[in-house]
């Protein structure tokens, strides 16, 4: 009887395993058909995006010969911790093709990172800035001075073929405090701008500058400012007494400068050109605060425009200036121009040469300019060395300029410019520091303002 009853359940588990076995076949066999069906790609993708990746099972022997193995698998990515985009760039990111971004990156690389942690809820995490924050520092190197002679000639080669006297004053050079002023104001000027990437300096008007050095004669004890820089150019001045008449897009245009800042007691009777567009922009004005509809705010603004107007008008009836389209001169710094107690700082009228491969070009100083830049010049240079050059396009843009002032030598009083006693001076100045090199002469400028 018992033995009956253990053959039933027998007969009975074996029928189970036979069904079980069968279904399983069934089930292997739908699964089959259902991966080779569309649905099944999909139930595929799905089931890969669930896992982030797919597994692999990666099997090794316990002990060799003995046949036991055990399986593991690499830990699983979830979702969160799995980058969502393999793409992201890594390190500097560049602008993709197509795309102008040179008004806001001003040749500052960017490098991007991306970072995530676990926090609280998502109703607390975003009421805390914290919690989603991007990142942005700005980091400059501060450069060092050119001292030596093989640091000068990295840019200008042939500098110590043309001022062979040079070598001998560098032993005891010393950079000017000039120039590490110009780059604290260069690093103040990015502080204050550093949040507005439209007005941060650009990575070439930081770099502007190779040196300053404050050199001096041994035998002669003629002082020696040189800088090396680059070369942007100034386009202002006017001068009735030498030019009547000037373009009406400059007479009437509210950006050009009739000033410089080297005058001279007007000589002549013919009146400043640009006076008569100043005169009508203080008829517009006056209008316009005649003017029922004109605000309060405006009114003022344009009262206190008037009166700078009315002053300028004055000031170009009693003084002449330089013309930048025909005059060779510089531009100093402003702080520079004013101190009064260094011996080496350039004043406005100082005689000045300026070298630029193997040409020498007389000059003075005629202007004063930012106290965060280096390294301009007037049109009537700029076009001299590079034909091209315009008030919008730089005729030297690498730091291969050398700009040689002599400290004190302005003539007392200021005069009307005479580009041959400018450059007798300059060849008596030159004399004082060792002399120009063979076969390398003082530029000769010649007068192209009109006729009278």
């Amino acid at each position: 009887m018992a033995r009956n009853q253990r053959k039933s359940k027998s007969q009975r588990a074996g029928r189970f395993s036979a069904v079980l076995g069968v279904g399983l076949i069934l089930v292997a066999v739908l699964g089959i058909v259902l991966l080779l069906t569309p649905l099944g790609g999909k139930v595929k993708r799905g089931v890969k995006e669930l896992l982030g990746r797919e597994s692999v099972v990666i099997e090794k022997t316990v002990e060799p010969g003995s046949g036991k193995t055990e399986v593991s698998r690499p830990e699983e990515l979830s979702p969160l911790e799995k980058d969502p985009d393999p793409q992201f760039p890594k390190g500097v990111l560049r602008p993709p093709d197509g795309v102008e971004v040179r008004r806001l990156s001003k040749g500052i690389d960017l490098k991007v990172g991306f970072d995530s942690s676990a926090g609280e809820l998502a109703s607390m995490e975003r009421k805390d800035s914290e919690a989603y924050l991007a990142e942005y520092t700005l980091k400059v190197r501060m450069p060092r001075a050119a001292t030596s002679l093989e640091d000068l000639t990295l840019t200008s080669p042939q500098l110590h073929e043309i001022f062979p006297g040079l070598e001998a004053m560098l032993p005891q050079a010393k950079v000017s405090a000039w120039y590490r002023q110009l780059y604290a104001n260069k690093a103040a000027r990015l502080k204050a701008d550093v949040g507005r990437l439209d007005d941060v300096l650009s990575r070439h008007n930081f770099y502007d500058c190779e040196t300053i050095l404050n050199l001096r004669s041994e035998e002669s004890g003629q002082r020696l400012f040189l800088m090396q820089a680059e070369m942007d150019v100034v386009s202002d001045g006017s001068d009735g007494d030498r030019l009547a008449e000037m373009p009406a897009e400059i007479v009437d245009s509210t950006n050009y400068q009739p000033f410089t800042s080297y005058r001279w007691r007007k000589t002549g009777s013919t009146p400043n050109p640009m006076i008569k567009g100043w005169e009508r922009r203080i008829g517009n004005a006056r209008r316009e605060i005649e003017d029922a509809a004109t605000g309060k705010e405006r009114k003022n603004w344009l009262g206190n425009r008037i009166k700078m107007l009315e002053a300028g008008i004055a000031d170009m009836k009693y003084a002449s200036f330089l013309i930048a389209e025909y005059d060779p001169f510089i531009v100093i710094p402003s702080n520079i121009l004013t101190d009064r107690r260094d011996p080496y700082a350039p004043n406005i009228g100082d005689f000045a040469v300026v070298v630029h491969g193997r040409s020498v070009y007389p000059a003075i100083v005629g202007d004063a300019g930012p106290s965060f830049k280096v390294g301009e010049a007037s049109l009537r240079m700029a076009r001299e060395i590079n034909a091209d050059a315009d008030p919008y396009s730089r005729p030297v843009s690498d730091l291969t300029v050398t700009y040689l002032v002599f400290p004190r030598s302005a003539e007392d009083p200021r005069r009307p410019p005479d580009y041959e006693t400018w450059r007798k001076r300059c060849g008596e100045l030159v004399n004082k520091v060792g002399g120009l090199g063979e076969g390398v002469e003082l530029y000769r400028w010649k007068n192209l303002l009109p006729l009278e």
